[in-house]
């Protein structure tokens, strides 16, 4: 079976206000929080821009992962307006969330960052994204996450 190609989408650069968490509390598979995001960047050939305003509904599992669900805007540097959701997860090996938690910065190596985005917007020159498949790759540091997106196919 021949392979689908992976293209470079954009990298996309988050600013989470971690210390504005709102904590929900107890829900079906974990704790709920809801995480700001302030803003960032997107860079990338086909998509770059900055990011508006957004947050990360997350749930933290009983086992450390994290289970994410993120939802932003996207101001394209030539003015179109994009909707940004992505799912995924953040799991870590050995202690590595319980460390992530108190604020600990992680090594590569210590978690998982997966996530599948989908687009929304933009009008004409951008409709080719709402059809797109495109997943991520993310590693966390100490601002928040930055993602690496691939358009699949």
């Amino acid at each position: 079976m021949e392979s689908l190609p992976n293209r470079h989408l954009t990298t996309l650069t988050l600013d989470v206000d971690f210390a504005g968490t709102v904590p929900i509390g107890a829900v079906a598979g974990g704790r709920r929080g809801i995480a700001p995001v302030r803003g960032g960047r997107c860079e990338g050939a086909r998509l770059s821009g900055s990011i508006g305003p957004g947050a990360d509904w997350f749930i933290a599992r009983p086992n450390g992962d994290l289970a994410i669900d993120v939802r932003l805007t996207v101001i394209t540097d030539d003015g179109a307006t994009l909707y940004l959701s992505y799912a995924g997860t953040m799991r870590g090996r050995g202690d590595a969330m319980a460390r992530f938690r108190k604020g600990e910065a992680l090594a590569p190596e210590d978690y998982a960052l997966h996530i599948v985005a989908r687009f929304e917007g933009g009008g004409e020159k951008y409709a080719w994204l709402s059809d797109a498949l495109i997943v991520g790759i993310g590693a966390q540091t100490a601002g928040g996450p930055v993602y690496t997106l691939f358009e699949v196919g």
